[in-house]
């Protein structure tokens, strides 16, 4: 019978650990909460790689988190206990894993918890920056107000995030159908034709083929006989391009080279600059110290370069330096960022000038996006012509030939 680990409170409010047989997780829910306990954390013992309350990791959707910040930031504001907002939005949302942390939420505030601990308790579900920043709004007593702030930057964040996606999609889906039509015209119709010309070859045997389509002909043999080559190491091709593009946190070396792409560079630069600024600009706006706020920002760029300048301005900041200086000189961070930054930390307005770098790069990326999208799409149908229109002329040289051939004749 499993084994599960729990951290829970009890009926005086206080933190108790302990594990607990059952044969499911449901079931040593039901035993914990028999005994008045309010669940914090639920694991099985065996199974490392699951996480969280619900014995696995939720995947909780940006929009999602966002909506749930702004209909609990209008609940709060009209007057609504936080313990019966939560338990509202717990009976709206229809994520089934995202459900199961608000229940839990709202068990750990009924039990006395504060909310930013309550959530600190699913970082899987809320990071560092919500919580700091929910935390910040209790010590205020301005809860509502740093609730709406974190919606906004959130809605901002998924617009941003939904804009870069789209624009992407066009460019992967055509990619994807010229690989799968060459694929298919030299695995099952290119063969065909070359049985036709050496039926040819056979009778007129002073009938060479042309090189376009002795090579595509070649080509057609290697796919269809080295699968166990191609089929991986297009396989492969393709982790490592959803690896180096996806918004996780990756390898220094491999953030350093995103950033230095020709065409996609220059973006992904863009858009970790608009993270940075944002981010710093809501946190600070909301009361979060500089330090703290800069812990924070490092691990939300989405860049291992950035974040290794920011983790050093911080350092540089706790021995007196100003915060420009140590990002003027990581050289990542451009002239207009650390000059507005300077200017903001001598006229007491970083976050309104950190607002205004964010605001600025967020219509640099759009208009980015819109550019490549714009140019994007005549590459691919010239590259898709070249590529069929290619083969296609391969196949009927041989046949013009042979027409030249007879009218001489």
């Amino acid at each position: 019978m499993p084994e599960f680990k729990y951290v829970a409170r009890d009926e005086k409010g206080q933190k108790v650990y302990g594990t607990i047989t059952a044969d499911t997780l449901g079931d040593a829910k039901v035993e914990l909460r028999r005994k008045n306990l309010v669940i914090l954390s639920l694991e099985e013992k065996t199974a490392k790689a699951k996480k969280g309350v619900v014995g696995r990791k939720p995947r909780v959707r940006l929009r999602d988190l966002a909506l749930f910040t702004r209909q609990l930031s209008t609940m709060i504001s009209a007057g609504i206990p936080i313990l019966e907002s939560v338990e509202v939005l717990v009976e709206q949302v229809e994520d089934p894993g995202f459900k199961e942390v608000l229940r839990d939420i709202a068990d750990a505030v009924r039990a006395g918890t504060d909310l930013s601990e309550a959530m600190s308790q699913h970082p899987e579900v809320f990071k560092d920056l919500y919580i700091n920043m929910v935390r910040a709004g209790e010590a205020s007593g301005q809860l509502d107000e740093i609730l709406n702030r974190l919606a906004e930057y959130l809605e901002e964040t998924d617009a941003l995030r939904r804009e870069i996606k789209s624009a992407m999609t066009y460019p992967a889906v055509s990619l994807t159908m010229i690989v799968g039509i060459v694929i298919v015209l030299l695995v099952f119709v290119i063969p065909r034709f070359e049985k036709i010309f050496v039926a040819i070859k056979r009778q007129a045997k002073s009938f060479e083929l042309p090189l376009p389509t002795q090579i595509l002909f070649k080509t057609s043999h290697f796919v269809r006989e080295n699968t166990a080559i191609w089929v991986p190491a297009l396989v492969g091709l393709v982790v490592v391009i959803v690896l180096a593009t996806r918004g996780g946190r990756g390898s220094y070396l491999k953030d350093y080279i995103l950033l230095k792409l020709p065409v996609m560079g220059p973006l992904i630069h863009k858009v970790a600059l608009s993270r940075f600024a944002r981010t710093f600009a809501t946190l600070l706006q909301s009361g979060v110290p500089i330090l703290a706020t800069l812990d924070i920002v490092a691990t939300t760029t989405g860049n291992k370069v950035l974040e290794k300048a920011i983790v050093e301005a911080s350092q540089s900041i706790q021995e007196g330096e100003p915060l420009a200086v140590p990002l003027a000189k990581s050289g990542v961070f451009p002239t207009m960022v650390t000059r507005m930054v300077l200017i903001g930390e001598r006229s007491g307005a970083l976050e309104t000038l950190l607002s205004k770098i964010s605001d600025f790069y967020d219509t640099e990326v759009k208009a980015t996006v819109k550019q490549l999208t714009s140019l994007i799409e005549p590459i691919m149908i010239l590259l898709m012509g070249v590529v069929v229109g290619g083969v296609v002329m391969a196949v009927f040289l041989p046949i013009f030939k042979m027409a030249g051939a007879i009218g001489r004749h």
